[in-house]
């Protein structure tokens, strides 16, 4: 199955953060190099860590348009996942060699798409999920997505859609939510809004760190406790 991507961008105004020139930076090797750089001693690091899973954040540029890809998961699947908003992942097996091997599999089981590990940026510190297990983010870059031929596995994918980095540095589309424990703040979590589907959870965790990573000049993580608590 064929499924095309939607791309949340077009009639968008431009950030009042970032010019049109300043976000297509982003995916330049300049920034590529830096960032491989940062990550380099944790790509040492977790490559090999016993993690439960791993998802591949995948970086693209539609008609030249820095982005970032995200899948739906399939409302028949099984568990407390289905529906919601993901990176293509999911656990590691046995035959995998190490993280990146899991997130580059799962990517081809999920989207049809055969990369190799040359797209690999390195991998970000590993996130517990809500069960306290580890998961893995692996930072690739797709390239441009009109080049790409996705095939979506129905069984696990409803569809695939891709906020630009325009859209995901506007603060009207970040959103928080503090959480409590027993009447006293406990944390706070992102969320981004305004999309085709709300990002949340994990896959809001990652995108957070994502941004944080690759746009450290305009992108400014505003998860602290609100005033009063």
């Amino acid at each position: 199955m064929l499924l095309s991507l939607r791309h949340f961008c077009q009639g968008m105004p431009s950030p009042p953060v970032a010019s049109m020139g300043s976000v297509r930076r982003f995916l330049s090797w300049e920034n590529e190099q830096r960032c491989r750089g940062l990550l380099e001693a944790s790509t040492s690091r977790y490559r090999q860590k016993p993690v439960t899973a791993a998802v591949l954040v995948s970086l693209c540029s539609v008609s030249g348009d820095p982005a970032i890809l995200y899948t739906l998961r399939s409302s028949t699947l099984t568990g407390i996942h289905k529906g919601d908003v993901s990176f293509p992942g999911g656990k590691c097996d046995d035959s995998d060699r190490d993280v990146i091997a899991t997130a580059l599999r799962e990517t081809r089981e999920e989207l049809g798409l055969q990369l190799g590990e040359d797209c690999i940026w390195g991998i970000m510190r590993p996130i517990p999920d809500r069960k306290r297990k580890l998961v893995a983010p692996v930072l690739a870059n797709l390239g441009p997505l009109e080049h790409l031929t996705l095939k979506p596995n129905p069984q696990e994918v409803e569809s695939v859609f891709t906020l630009s980095f325009s859209h995901l540095l506007q603060e009207k589309n970040q959103g928080y939510t503090h959480f409590c424990d027993k009447g006293h703040y406990s944390h706070t979590l992102p969320n981004f809004l305004h999309g085709p589907h709300r990002v949340w959870g994990l896959t809001a965790i990652i995108t957070d760190l994502t941004l944080e990573l690759m746009a450290p000049g305009e992108y400014h993580r505003r998860t602290l406790p609100p005033r009063g608590l």
